[in-house]
């Protein structure tokens, strides 16, 4: 079974344990919090989750927070993270097509649950083309 992290704000939190709920049984999940809605600053659960996928511990991850772009930035600080921010099940799966994104930024306040739950399935779902994307992913890390 797939090993995916999963982290979230305050803002995240009810569609994170949503989307656990629902991957339930398909991924091995680790939960790196918050785990509840009480206000927190989302680098302390972000940079966690993210050095999980970086090392291998985890294949994919999922984060989730208001406006997805707190979570989004956070991860990307992370030398071997490719974390693309989505609202439409398009762009996730482009996101995994062209870029071989590794982690998934949901924008909780702006995106149904429904959506949320789509766009989780399409990455989660959807194979790196590689080809022509290839270079273009090796180019990304510049250090």
């Amino acid at each position: 079974m797939k090993k995916l992290a999963i982290a979230c704000d305050h803002a995240g939190f009810d569609y994170k344990e949503l989307i656990k709920k629902h991957l339930e049984g398909k991924f091995e999940i680790k939960d790196f919090g918050t785990f509840s809605r009480d206000s927190v600053d989302y680098p302390d659960f972000v940079h966690p989750a993210a050095t999980s996928v970086e090392n291998g511990e985890n294949e994919f991850g999922i984060l989730i927070c208001g406006s997805g772009n707190g979570v989004q930035i956070t991860a990307n600080k992370h030398q071997g993270i490719r974390c693309a921010l989505c609202w439409e099940v398009e762009l996730a799966e482009l996101a995994r097509k062209h870029n071989n994104a590794n982690m998934l930024a949901v924008p909780a306040r702006f995106v149904t649950e429904e959506l949320a739950l789509n766009m989780v399935d399409a990455f989660l779902s959807t194979e790196f083309e590689g080809g022509r994307h290839q270079n273009r992913v090796e180019k990304i890390s510049f250090c």
